[in-house]
């Protein structure tokens, strides 16, 4: 054990450093046409030290962060993600499942992997022959991807969340060991000159804020 860190800010200052910070975040959309313009240099990997800090489960840090920027292996990625994701509109969602994707305007069509400059493909590392049991995985690797996107947002950097499902191609396709599942892929970068997103609202804090 050592001593915890210094917490607290003076009074007067708390309120308005979260009301920018929440302010800043409210500000971040999920962005599907992305530029090619180069991230500058260091900003992806201080963004991954932020997300590599976060809690988990036992301390387990049960992730793995494979930065993908080489266009040959981008290229693949989005060809075995749209093989998967032509399967899934076609025969694996329900319905209901895709009437609720309709207004986000999405189909199996993911030019985002081949164009954003990187792609971060998070993996869960379970139980292995050089990994001990993790706990929590999935609540661990989310938070972590939360630092990770609001790191980049501060940055002034584009995201974007992609799940194709399965994943299992991505341990082939990135060389990675089967302790290692996918959980989702993090395309990066900064929103093409014309680029547009759904109008979606938030629900007001009074639907999903509860007081006691």
């Amino acid at each position: 054990m050592r001593p915890a860190p210094e917490y607290g800010v003076p009074p007067e200052a708390a309120l308005p450093r979260v009301r920018d910070f929440a302010q800043t975040m409210i500000s971040r959309r999920t962005v599907r046409e992305f530029s090619d313009r180069p991230i500058p240099a260091g900003v992806l990997e201080q963004a991954l030290r932020a997300a590599a800090s976060a809690p988990s489960g036992a301390n387990r840090q049960p992730w793995r962060f494979v930065v993908v920027t080489d266009p040959a292996v981008k290229r693949r990625l989005r060809v075995a993600a749209e093989a998967e994701e032509q399967l899934f509109y076609e025969r694996r969602a329900s319905e209901e499942w895709l009437a609720a994707l309709a207004p986000l305007g999405t189909d199996a069509s993911k030019p985002f992997l081949e164009v954003a400059p990187a792609v971060i493909v998070v993996f869960e590392v379970h139980r292995g022959p050089g990994t001990p049991r993790p706990y929590y995985v999935k609540e661990s690797v989310g938070i972590a991807v939360g630092f990770l996107l609001a790191a980049l947002h501060q940055a002034g950097l584009a995201t974007l969340t992609h799940t194709p499902s399965p994943m299992r191609f991505l341990n082939e396709l990135l060389d990675r060991p089967p302790e290692e599942r996918g959980n989702l892929l993090v395309p990066v970068g900064y929103p093409a000159e014309r680029a547009t997103v759904p109008a979606v609202t938030r629900k007001p804090l009074s639907e999903v804020v509860v007081w006691r």
